[in-house]
């Protein structure tokens, strides 16, 4: 029986949890990354510069089943998005294009930042995506660049992101910071376990020859308020410091559905905030 050959294009947290799962499906899986040696003892890794036109001497030559460009920018400016995003998904796609390879498929993480929804409204795959930031815009470009190619391709655009080592909000709760709960600022979240969960699930729905839409929301089941989430996890901590406004670094408020994601048959681990944090304060407390 053949097995899937799998690249993962910027395999830190995100795609090393990915890479993890599939490898126990038996899955042939190669993380690229700048420092491979970062990667887990027995993940085969590839050292490759997505900033670099060239293709990697290393890169394979034989047939690759998936690409999935997990990449994360390392400048947290409009340049460093497009360097990262933009032109580091072309050269990869150079890449493959040099080795005369054309996957089944490209998995394209991208984020829910592409929305630019400000008053609580749901959103999910076929709402508008007009952006007001660099990011959501840089975002949308790579997207439309990961459709303009003879891949086909699935964009997963991922929400708030949180789990070990993803505890922003943890932080500002220990210290006693609140929200408002006038005019609430929805977020969206999902735990990394989960969103590597879904992008697994997704390709073995392909794999196995289910029909895959072009884009997927990776968000659990309940959008909730700032004010919320922060009012529960002081309590849960029991937080007595004075409290503090929280400091938002984000305007929008929006509510992203799962429900496309939920029809292909995944379903999060962690189905809200709650079950999440819950678990990342039990791994503290052993």
């Amino acid at each position: 029986m053949a097995v899937p050959k799998v690249m993962i294009a910027g395999c830190g947290d995100i795609g090393t949890r990915l890479a993890v799962r599939l490898k126990a499906l038996s899955w042939d899986v190669t993380g690229i990354r700048r420092d491979p040696a970062r990667l887990p003892q027995g993940l085969p890794g590839l050292q490759a510069d997505f900033n670099e036109a060239a293709c990697p001497s290393q890169w394979p030559s034989e047939p690759v089943d998936y690409l999935v460009y997990a990449v994360a920018a390392d400048q947290h400016d409009e340049a460093g998005y497009r360097r990262a995003y933009v032109q580091g998904l072309e050269h990869v796609l150079g890449w493959l294009g040099e080795r005369q390879q054309v996957p089944r498929r490209l998995l394209f993480i991208s984020s829910s930042s592409v929305y630019g929804q400000t008053e609580g409204e749901w959103v999910d795959e076929t709402s508008p995506t007009v952006p007001t930031g660099y990011a959501g815009q840089v975002m949308l470009e790579a997207e439309k660049l990961a459709a303009s190619t003879p891949v086909p391709a699935t964009v997963v655009r991922l929400t708030g992101i949180y789990g070990p080592g993803r505890e922003r909000l943890l932080n500002q709760a220990r210290q006693g910071y609140r929200a408002s709960g006038q005019a609430p600022q929805y977020g969206n979240r999902i735990h990394a376990d989960d969103a590597a969960g879904l992008m697994a699930h997704l390709l073995e729905q392909d794999w196995t020859g289910a029909v895959l839409g072009d884009c997927y929301l990776g968000v659990d089941d309940d959008p909730a308020p700032l004010h919320e989430v922060l009012d529960w996890l002081r309590q849960r901590m029991g937080v007595t410091a004075p409290c503090l406004e929280a400091p938002l670094r984000r305007t929008g408020s929006k509510r992203c559905s799962n429900a496309a994601a939920r029809a292909t048959g995944w379903a999060p681990r962690f189905p809200t905030y709650r079950e999440g944090y819950a678990a990342l304060l039990g791994a503290e407390a052993t």
